[in-house]
């Protein structure tokens, strides 16, 4: 038989298997996304129902938060979909038809193998470009509506921390929007902590920066040396609130907001060099996640692809290869702060991936079982 027509009916075949693990894969990453974007995004939902945040603004600054949500979520997603689109192929015969036709293991698994890279390149541009661009516009975005909307993030009755060392209390707010019976502690000076108690006050934006204006209150300080307290009567005070409105390019940045660049030679600094070992803990988890996708898919190939076609025993192999995947996560998960206090360790995370592929491939490549068929005995035969 010509090459060419055996290579036609494969590529056939392959496209078919692409179509089953396609809408599994798509419809898993979509419903995963959605349960954990629904966990995440109730730590802003106090935003809005306290504090005045907009829903457009709560929206924009939970989908920052999506590419690093993704990363994690579309190998699972993949791994998930392989054991659902081979099972439904094992359950429907389909396998053995395609066998009968003359593929093997590994030709079955190469439609895996494919999704699985897609995944992993989709994977990489979020990594590399995406999750760190939505991580530090989301950063960003945090000290802008800080600034923005420090007026409206004052709860009444509560103790609000609205900036390190500074502490508001407000009995309530007024129509117009100003705050009244106002209590504000400001311990950004260690020695000389300050009280300050006012009738009313506002938060009003300057051209030298916010300002907390109170008026008709008092100013209390206690003397680090003298102990005793000096008390000061004003009809208008302001209190500098300089540091809320730091401009976000000014601000350190994190590892996850970082581009791989900057991760691998970040710029002088005493902060920077502190944080050398993390910043390349987490260039090379980003170099090495992607690749989780191609693990999960040998995995999951490995154990529905072996064995003998038992569909009791099919649900064990599928037991066996997911708590396997599970263990692999884990590992690679470990190693990331262990390579963040010892960077020596860092081929351990890749080691962790060649050695999770090699054993997958092996598995999958191994001679299926077969059954004997039942001898027949002499006397059987006779007595038939």
């Amino acid at each position: 038989m010509p090459v060419g027509a055996i290579l036609v009916p494969m590529k056939g075949l392959n496209r078919y298997i692409l179509r089953q693990l396609a809408a599994p894969t798509i419809f898993l990453t979509l419903a995963l996304t959605g349960v954990v974007w629904l966990t995440q995004s109730l730590r802003f939902v106090d935003m809005i129902v306290n504090r005045g945040l907009s829903a457009g603004e709560f929206l924009y600054i939970t989908f920052l938060l999506m590419p690093g949500i993704l990363v994690l979520i579309l190998p699972i997603a993949l791994f998930c979909a392989i054991l659902y689109a081979y099972h439904r192929l094992s359950n429907d015969s389909e396998i053995v038809v395609m066998r009968a036709a003359g593929l093997s293991q590994r030709s079955l698994a190469v439609p895996a193998v494919i999704m699985a890279c897609i995944v992993a390149v989709m994977t990489y541009s979020l990594t590399l470009y995406f999750t760190p661009l939505g991580f530090r516009t989301f950063k960003d975005r945090q000290f802008t509506v800080r600034s923005s909307f420090a007026s409206v993030l004052i709860q009444e009755g509560v103790f609000n921390e609205l900036m390190e060392g500074i502490t508001v209390y407000v009995r309530s707010r007024g129509s117009s929007g100003e705050l009244l019976g106002i209590l504000v502690h400001d311990n950004r000076d260690k020695k000389e902590p300050v009280t300050v108690m006012a009738e009313r006050g506002l938060l009003v934006d300057t051209s030298d920066g916010p300002r907390f204006i109170m008026e008709n209150g008092n100013r209390q300080v206690v003397g680090q040396e003298t102990r005793q307290l000096s008390l000061l009567y004003f009809d208008k005070y302001a209190l500098d609130l300089g540091l809320i409105a730091e401009s976000p390019k000014e601000r350190w940045r994190e590892a996850g907001e970082r581009y791989l660049g900057e991760l691998l030679d970040p710029n002088a600094g005493e902060d920077n060099e502190r944080n050398v070992d993390r910043f390349l803990a987490e260039a090379h988890k980003r170099l090495s996640t992607p690749l989780h996708a191609i693990v999960f898919a040998l995995i999951a190939m490995a154990g529905m692809l072996s064995g003998d076609f038992n569909r009791r025993s099919e649900w064990r192999r599928i037991a066996v290869v997911s708590v396997l995947a599970l263990a692999f996560e884990i590992i690679s998960l470990a190693l990331v702060p262990l390579v963040g206090k010892t960077p020596s360790l860092a081929p351990l995370i890749y080691l962790n991936v060649i050695v999770a592929c090699a054993i997958s491939v092996w598995w999958m490549g191994r001679k299926r079982f077969r059954r004997r068929p039942a001898v027949l005995h002499d006397d059987m035969l006779e007595g038939a």
